[in-house]
């Protein structure tokens, strides 16, 4: 395995250097150590990989609700290792039912031919919040049978109820929203800590300071005894739908109970085979199979970019990269330009398959690939790429990657969408609501534009990787708006093309690709994270790219990712995690 040659980077204002973790038993990765020790306890109680899933969004919905949270939305892929088989839940919520696109402009302010979307902090942004079922569903069908909903959620309700030292980069993300909860609703109290020093006695909790969040326990609580009938209807539903409503919003008991008896839906995973060896590395890897979300999500992004940069490489558009060409120009363009072509595809084609057809097998085949391809440059930037490139740019989710002893695997990401989401509270329930449906389009024609009962593009995606035979390779993914793709690339290829240890995939700098919404605006910025050569960087303005170089807290543009590889030695599977220095959380051996 190659040396990590970003171990001496410092990527947050703090110093970070961390080893590959490796265990036998099974392994949680992800952004809060306190989560991942929430999901340690469930594997060590007998629970599985989807069981100890479950245990780390709800405890992260504590320790870091800034980024995640019950009112938000949840994706997962689950490996079951028994029948080799990739499952996907897709645990996205709709638009209320009880209102138009005219209506939505009209409450706006906004004509027909207006091409915007809704304001993050409107509360006609906020769809029904799917995690909830979602978490019911994930144990139901993946769990190991041995612990009830209650059980596995009560790490989580143990946290809030007692309370726990707040890390170093959620008491940031909390300062940065401080104002926007207190101007969301009337219930700003339950989010911030108590000091009667501070404006209306409340502030956000700073770092190693004790926040508990007993309303949140209670919610837990509740979800645990009742499954999805004590979220999505009484107290807890019925104070969701007030306070939108109260604000102007749509959320209706409707919309709650429809969510509920309609359940987490189960869909097929899509997928592309991938062979790292085109590159022309000294890579070992043989040929793997990518499995990405499908749409909703936006995971067809990184598979389209993927299949363009193998297509560039065989038919010689592209020099064979060799080890020392990792993160170069030639080699940061080709993965930029390739992006920015599957970005252009997705930003007009992906929304509701149930409502809108997405043609996902002719956007994967090989053929419309290679054409798609024939529009890079290898010279120079292209301005703009039809139908526009990614909108938005903001790291507001938690990503986790969990493995067990029997080699089951769970690539699980739930969302606020910004920060905070919506910063709407229902009273005494201790969690915020999303505003996912800001992402959707006011534009007539466009396949995502608005519509009742509807699911917004949606930017979290988890991905695995499996061999050839079907066993797993790997349980990854990057969190972090529009960036999620361009990570699950940047960090793929670093891991199989370039051998890097899964903690060295992680930690090498990346770049992100800026908004362009129109043809008039030239060409995107392209966000570049310190530690990226210098001669890089001069190379990528050669070529006619707006390069700005981001450190510190900007890092956050670059996403969080986790990463379990598993590999097979004496008999025993291995995993190997890596976890992002970007983030507060690391990953923890069984």
């Amino acid at each position: 395995m190659a040396a990590n040659p970003y171990s001496n980077q410092q990527f947050m204002p703090f110093a970070s250097r961390r080893s590959t973790v490796h265990s036998t038993n099974g392994m949680v990765s992800c952004t809060q150590p306190l989560a991942a020790a929430a999901g340690q306890r469930i594997l060590m109680e007998g629970g599985n990989a989807a069981d100890a899933a479950v245990a780390v969004a709800a405890a992260l919905n504590v320790t870091e609700p800034c980024s995640t949270g019950i009112g938000g939305d949840m994706f997962c892929l689950f490996y079951e290792a028994k029948t080799k088989k990739v499952h996907a839940l897709n645990g996205s919520g709709r638009y209320p039912i009880g209102t138009s696109l005219d209506q939505v402009r009209g409450d706006l302010g906004v004509s027909s031919s207006y091409k915007g979307s809704i304001p993050f902090d409107s509360p006609l942004s906020i769809t029904t919040p799917g995690a909830a079922a979602g978490w019911v569903d994930t144990v139901e069908k993946f769990g190991s049978g041995k612990l009830s909903l209650l059980q596995v959620l009560e790490p989580a309700i143990k946290l809030a109820e007692e309370g726990f030292p707040v890390s170093e980069i959620a008491s940031y993300k909390w300062r940065l929203n401080e104002d926007m909860i207190r101007n969301a609703s009337a219930n700003f109290r339950e989010m911030l800590k108590p000091d009667p020093t501070a404006r209306d006695g409340v502030r956000y909790p700073r770092t190693g300071e004790v926040f508990s969040n007993t309303n949140l326990a209670k919610t837990f609580r509740k979800l645990g005894e009742e499954g999805k009938a004590g979220f999505y209807e009484g107290r807890i539903a019925e104070e969701m739908a007030k306070v939108v409503q109260d604000r102007g919003g749509y959320l209706s008991l409707e919309d709650l109970k429809q969510h509920a008896r309609a359940g987490t839906q189960s869909v097929d995973p899509i997928s592309l085979q991938f062979n790292p060896k085109t590159f022309g590395t000294s890579g070992e890897e043989e040929s793997v199979e990518v499995w990405e979300h499908p749409p909703n999500g936006q995971g067809i992004v990184a598979l389209m970019a993927l299949g363009i940069l193998e297509e560039l490489q065989e038919t010689g558009r592209l020099p064979k990269f060799q080890p020392g060409d990792h993160n170069s120009a030639e080699y940061l363009h080709a993965i930029i330009e390739s992006l920015r072509i599957s970005f252009a595809d997705a930003s007009w084609w992906v929304t509701d398959p149930d409502v809108v057809h997405v043609a996902v097998q002719e956007m994967l085949s090989r053929s419309y690939l290679s054409e798609r391809a024939k529009l890079f440059d290898q010279g120079k930037a292209s301005p703009f790429y039809s139908h526009g490139s990614p909108a938005h740019n903001h790291c507001d989710t938690v990503y986790f990657a969990v493995t067990d002893r029997d080699g089951n695997g769970a690539s699980f990401i739930i969302s606020n969408y910004e920060d905070f989401g919506s910063c709407i509270i229902p009273k005494e329930c201790g969690f915020t609501l999303q505003n996912r449906g800001a992402n959707f389009k006011l534009e007539d024609g466009h396949p995502n534009v608005l519509a009742p009962g509807k699911r917004p593009y949606h930017t979290i995606i988890p991905a695995m990787v499996t061999n050839l035979d079907g066993s797993l390779h790997s349980v990854f993914g990057v969190m972090g708006g529009f960036m999620q793709p361009q990570g699950h690339v940047q960090v793929l290829l670093n891991m199989l093309v370039y051998n890097l240890s899964p903690q060295a995939a992680i930690d090498a700098p990346r770049i992100c690709i800026g908004a362009v919404s129109s043809e008039a605006e030239g060409y995107p910025p392209i966000y570049v994270e310190e530690g990226i050569p210098d001669e890089t960087i001069e190379g990528l303005k050669s070529l006619g790219h707006k390069v700005q170089v981001l450190k510190d807290y900007e890092r956050a543009m670059f996403g969080r990712g986790q990463l379990i590889r598993c590999q097979h030695d004496a008999g025993k599977t291995v995993f190997s995690a890596g976890s992002d220095p970007r983030g507060d959380g690391q990953a923890i051996p069984l």
